[in-house]
């Protein structure tokens, strides 16, 4: 069987009208730093696509309601520093509701790593991941 998938591609974030896709905007970009790939139109038609590094964020102005938190929980943000990204966000002014820990899942072989979550500018929750 050949592998037909070859990674994510993108993360989308719907914004409800421009000033919280400003917000999203500035807490990717500024905040964690994630370069502009491409960015369009203005106001309600606005868009955007950030670097993960390994993916892209896309983030849309044009959201008409807010999302119920569906199957997807959270997402994970790799990092080499997990505290660095902490106190970012927290200078920012967001909620790091699990501070740096380091964990150990019980897999087989054992996988060890070190985490943080944190609410986003439009609710998301974000885990940042430091395999060690």
């Amino acid at each position: 069987m050949s592998n037909l998938i070859r990674g994510i591609h993108h993360i989308a974030l719907k914004c409800r009208g421009t000033a919280e896709f400003e917000k999203a905007v500035a807490f990717y970009r500024d905040v964690l730093g994630m370069p502009v790939v491409r960015s369009w139109g203005e106001g309600e038609n606005a868009g955007i696509m950030l670097s993960t590094g390994s993916g892209l964020m896309e983030i849309f102005a044009n959201a008409a309601d807010a999302p119920g938190q569906g199957a997807i929980r959270h997402f994970a943000l790799a990092t080499g520093d997990v505290d660095a990204c902490a106190k970012a966000v927290e200078a920012a002014g967001y909620e790091v509701f699990t501070q740096p820990n380091d964990i150990v899942i019980g897999s087989v072989p054992p996988f060890p790593a070190r985490i943080a979550f944190c609410h986003g500018p439009v609710g998301e929750e974000i885990e940042f991941f430091q395999e060690k």
